[in-house]
């Protein structure tokens, strides 16, 4: 049997604590998945068009791949990442089936697992290079079959709710596509993401505020500016979006002066702001956007603490997005005061933080949440989202705002075919963390069985405010 498809994986050692976490896992696994936030783009399945090759597919879009490759000396262009690369994508799988070693132990390696088992019906003992060609060929088969279609797979994965990320200005087409589609059962929500609209460092932030104020008729103004952009908001709301997402770097707020912000604005259009105004500005603009959740409703969402394109020469080749972006340490308490203070206690804010510094889980986040109504705890993201710092994360905070805040999982990819690995991964983490307690005797098993349904199912249902 393959590891990927053992019954027991991911559960405690202990064998008493193992037989109560596989009653829990029972309970957890026939529940549909809810995705609130992630990056899988919605004409994929608008489109419903076959899979290209397995190395365009499985390998070449996702960083979490690439960069573990990268490390031990794979240049990216023989991957294929980037708008420039054009090696054959069968060579890209024999370099992955190469380096197949290097992913023992990550997260990555666990979830590419569970994904070729249990996916595509490959026989794991043979990843490697003496076998790639065979399992290529396989792959590729596998894919240009009607029930891999994008469609089949998101049936077949129980995918209830998937909410994907999209620009401000995207027409939403296809959302729109497949809501009126009524062999479509599933839902499909966007998420208004504005980082390009609002980061006067950005390179295209003049374009950009161009572009919106054209698109909405609004005057080209700091004024118009946040008319601009609670219109487009309240278009997503109108489409079926619950909430907005924010990838800044701090989790600094401000109440600007709108004189003030208005000043930078105009320096931000003329490409003349400095890195302090630059940070001003998004500060006062994470305050603005929550002022504008309780109008829409939009459930705001913030990632704040990453590096981002750490490596100018790869950023510069290869594009954002392509594995170096760097955690960095992080400050939610003294950052957010002005903000909670004026919206934390309003029954129309829902806030849900997000952080890739663990240090501030039972220090920041856990306490914040255990206050205001309005704060959910963000699961683990990015390299959290492992077995292990999903255990550190229940621990760090349960103690101190307890199971009924949490954001519930975030698979947060744009590799769809990995969802259902990484939904049953952190299922079976917290029904090892629920099977201690019961252990313990620190709840009953009755309760345990209740927790399991509501952290996979209902915490991201009442989290994001995901209605039927």
């Amino acid at each position: 049997m393959s590891i990927a498809q053992h019954p027991d994986r991911l559960l405690p050692a202990d064998p008493e604590t193992r037989r109560i976490a596989r009653g829990l896992v029972e309970i957890a696994e026939p529940l549909p998945i809810v995705s609130p936030h992630g990056h899988v783009d919605a004409r994929l399945l608008a489109e419903n068009v076959p899979f290209p090759d397995p190395a365009t597919l499985l390998i070449s879009p996702d960083h979490y791949l690439t960069r573990v490759m990268h490390s031990a000396g794979v240049p990216l262009e023989k991957l294929n990442v980037g708008p420039f690369s054009d090696e054959d994508p069968r060579d890209v799988w024999r370099l992955f089936c190469e380096h197949w070693p290097l992913f023992d132990g990550t997260a990555t390696g666990y979830w590419v697992r569970s994904e070729l088992v249990s996916v595509f019906g490959l026989d794991d003992s043979l990843l490697g290079p003496d076998h790639a060609d065979e399992l290529y060929d396989q792959l590729a088969e596998t894919l240009s079959r009607e029930d891999f279609r994008p469609r089949a797979l998101f049936d077949r994965f129980g995918i209830e709710f998937l909410a994907t990320t999209d620009d401000p200005l995207d027409d939403l087409s296809a959302h729109r596509q497949l809501a009126e589609d009524p062999s479509f059962t599933g839902r499909v929500s966007p998420t208004f993401r504005p980082d390009a609209y609002a980061k006067l460092v950005h390179p295209q932030f003049a374009d950009n505020v161009a572009r919106l104020a054209d698109a909405t008729g609004t005057p080209l103004t700091y004024a118009g500016y946040l008319e601009a952009l609670a219109e487009r908001r309240r278009f997503f709301a109108e489409r079926g979006g619950v909430s907005s997402d924010h990838g800044v770097y701090s989790a600094r707020t401000l109440r600007m002066d709108d004189d003030d912000a208005a000043a930078l604005f105009e320096k931000g259009r003329r490409g003349e702001a400095t890195l302090a105004e630059a940070e001003a500005f998004e500060a006062n603009m994470t305050y603005q956007f929550a002022r504008m959740a309780l109008e829409d409703g939009l459930v705001m969402t913030l990632h704040p603490g990453v590096y981002r394109d750490h490596s100018e020469p790869t950023a510069a080749r290869f594009g954002a997005d392509t594995g170096h972006d760097i955690p960095v340490q992080t400050e939610f308490t003294r950052n957010l005061q002005p903000l909670l203070s004026d919206f934390g206690t309003d029954p129309r804010f829902q806030l849900v933080l997000f952080t890739i510094d663990e240090t501030v889980f039972s220090r920041e986040i856990a306490p914040l949440a255990g206050f205001y109504p309005s704060v959910f705890v963000g699961a683990p993201w990015w390299f959290l989202d492992e077995p292990d710092a999903m255990h550190r994360f229940r621990s760090a905070t349960t103690g101190t705002v307890g199971f009924s805040k949490s954001s519930g999982f975030i698979d947060d990819t744009r590799a769809f075919c990995s969802i259902p690995a990484r939904h049953d991964a952190a299922r079976r983490v917290d029904a090892g963390y629920l099977a201690r307690l019961v252990a313990e005797h620190r709840i009953t098993q009755s309760r345990a069985e209740e927790l399991i349904v509501e952290l996979t199912d209902r915490a991201p249902r009442k989290a994001f405010r995901i209605h039927d």
